[in-house]
């Protein structure tokens, strides 16, 4: 079972454009990789060592990564990782603007309160298949509003 992470919206305005090409370098990884590897995430990130390392340690304190170096160094996304790629996709594309509170938890799902930029209410529900299994999240994960 998963420890429950609070969905903090608002920390979406203090990552930076840095820490989102790290975290979307690390899902493009996790297509190959269940552990992507340190070297590998700077690569695609198009950052230097040295600029990416900084950027993964920041992600990591705001556990949007998790951290594994039983085999090699290498990092995955959390849960909360994916919620915010996908947040920034659907704030991006102007679908929503804002995130209210959390209305509802499932087993298979979380749900919250969004509005968009004309102040509609809307519900956005965020699909949690394969909760336990992130292999099983990866290839299944669904965002829908």
């Amino acid at each position: 079972p998963r420890a429950a992470m609070k969905l903090d919206a608002n920390m979406l305005r203090y990552l930076s454009k840095e820490d989102f090409r790290v975290l979307t370098a690390v899902e493009m990884g996790q297509k190959n990789h269940e552990i992507v590897p340190a070297q590998l995430v700077a690569s695609i990130s198009g950052l230097r060592h040295g600029g990416s390392y900084k950027v993964l340690r920041t992600l990591l304190r705001h556990k949007l990564l998790h951290h594994d170096s039983s085999k090699y160094d290498g990092y995955r996304l959390t849960t909360l990782g994916y919620d915010y790629l996908a947040l920034r996709a659907l704030c991006s594309r102007g679908v929503i603007s804002g995130v209210g509170r959390q209305i509802g938890v499932g087993k298979e799902s979380d749900v919250y309160e969004v509005i968009d930029e004309d102040g509609r209410m809307m519900v956005m529900k965020f699909h949690r298949l394969g909760r336990t299994s992130f292999r099983a999240v990866k290839s299944k994960r669904d965002y829908l509003l």
